[in-house]
């Protein structure tokens, strides 16, 4: 398989910025904290790019709309904009988010399973790009189309039910997935095709067979089917009434090392070989990707507190863990981490590779973000570095134990070894932390 970027400039750029972190004092107020590689992220978003413009008929309309869900952050989202991508939104948090990042109505598309009339009403007054999720959405569209015309492309997003990856959990095309309106239930083909006759304004079609554990053939199976039905209803339209394909995202990403692959250029030739009618000019399309993008750029940093030994098994303490890694901690077969070991000033840390557990800070026996993982033995003041955290990780901070949400630092590198950091999210306070659990209203509940 191909990779989309430079690996060894990527890792060469992720030690320096540990050295850096420490050399800055980085680690000195706070004891853990996460990086963005812009380089990195700039880098995935050109390889997606030049993959299907390689691939498509020159003119053809696309849209690569990110995933606002895999790294909420408002400059995440200023960078992708800046590097000529969209957002994809599932709410009216994410939506707010995209404008706050200054991404415009016709490069964003409204996804979720339960959108509200409220939003649904503003999205279609701004002219921003929606998928119905299901039927009675549909019928909530219809009044609001009525009432007031839009300048909103809109679609329906179908489940080809294809089957499942390895992870039950993201597998969106299973045959009971409660995303989509389901392609190979008995009758549903035939009400689609009549819904889109029966609404001249639905002009797209939306799919997302794909995510991490789904093999891309899988993937292609999906957007095959999504295809077929496009072509089905325009036949049965006697016009190009659906123009624009919106083929979701979902490319897994390697947990494994630091190569990207699968790369965007073998999703584009997987695609190819199971649909080339998606590349003729035929239609136009949007994808939405996230964790493919930022996955690989992301780096949790952490302080070794204290080691012990229990039960002849050794255990280093440190500051990352289930806050940041929830998926991991809670299904560490599905989302395995590495762990890179440094030293106190930011070295990578050499030595007789020992087995020993990586434990988080929470207050309960599971907060481990490795077991039994061969490593130099660490010791109180060295640091951990977790890559491949950029997405769905330290980006979306789960709250247990009142933990707070550390500081979210980009960083660019300077040949030969300058590192500029530049903030992107401050460390949470404590007084956030009171004012977020109700501290402005002590007293309402005696």
């Amino acid at each position: 398989m191909a990779a989309d970027v430079d690996t060894e400039g990527a890792a060469a750029r992720r030690d320096l910025a540990v050295r850096a972190a420490a050399r800055q004092g980085l680690l000195d107020a706070e004891p853990l904290v996460c990086l963005l590689d812009t380089a990195g992220i700039r880098a995935s978003a050109a390889a997606l790019t030049a993959a299907f413009e390689a691939a498509l008929a020159p003119g053809t309309p696309v849209l690569h709309a990110f995933a606002v869900k895999a790294a909420p952050l408002v400059p995440v989202l200023r960078l992708l904009a800046d590097a000529g991508l969209g957002c994809e939104v599932a709410g009216p948090g994410e939506l707010a988010l995209a404008r706050a990042a200054g991404v415009g109505a016709q490069r964003t598309v409204l996804d979720s399973p339960a959108k509200t009339v409220a939003e649904l009403r503003e999205a279609l007054a701004l002219g921003i790009a929606v998928n119905a999720d299901n039927r009675q959405e549909l019928e909530r569209l219809d009044a609001l189309v009525a009432g007031a015309p839009t300048a909103s492309p809109v679609g329906v997003r179908i489940n080809p039910q294809t089957g499942a990856g390895t992870i039950d959990a993201l597998s969106t095309a299973t045959s009971t997935s409660k995303f989509g309106i389901a392609l190979r239930d008995p009758g549903a083909r035939a009400w689609l095709v009549g819904a889109y006759l029966d609404r001249p304004w639905l002009t797209r079609l939306h799919i997302h067979s794909g995510s991490q554990g789904v093999p891309l053939p899988l993937i292609a199976e999906g957007v095959r089917e999504l295809h077929a039905l496009a072509e089905e209803i325009n036949a049965a339209a006697g016009r190009r009434q659906v123009d624009t394909l919106d083929i979701g995202g979902g490319l897994p990403v390697n947990f494994a090392s630091d190569e990207h692959t699968p790369a965007y250029a073998d999703y584009v030739r997987a695609l190819r070989e199971a649909v080339p009618g998606l590349f003729d000019g035929s239609y136009g399309l949007v994808t939405e990707f996230g964790r493919s993008l930022l996955a690989k750029h992301g780096l949790v940093v952490a302080r070794v507190e204290y080691t012990k030994t229990t039960g002849s098994r050794p255990i280093a303490l440190t500051h990352a863990g289930v806050q940041l890694a929830t998926r991991t901690v809670y299904a560490p077969a599905a989302w395995p981490l590495r762990i890179l070991p440094y030293d106190a000033k930011g070295a990578p840390k050499d030595g007789e590779p020992v087995a020993q557990d990586i434990a988080g800070p929470a207050c309960f026996a599971g907060d481990l973000l490795a077991t039994a993982r061969e490593l130099p033995l660490l010791a109180p003041g060295d640091l951990i570095g977790v890559p491949d955290t950029g997405a769905y990780f330290f980006t979306a901070h789960y709250g247990y134990n009142s933990l707070p949400r550390p500081a979210v630092h980009g960083y660019t590198v300077t040949p030969p070894t300058e590192v500029r950091f530049s903030l992107a999210r401050p460390a949470q306070s404590l007084a956030a932390i009171v004012a977020e659990a109700g501290g402005g209203f002590r007293d309402a509940l005696l």
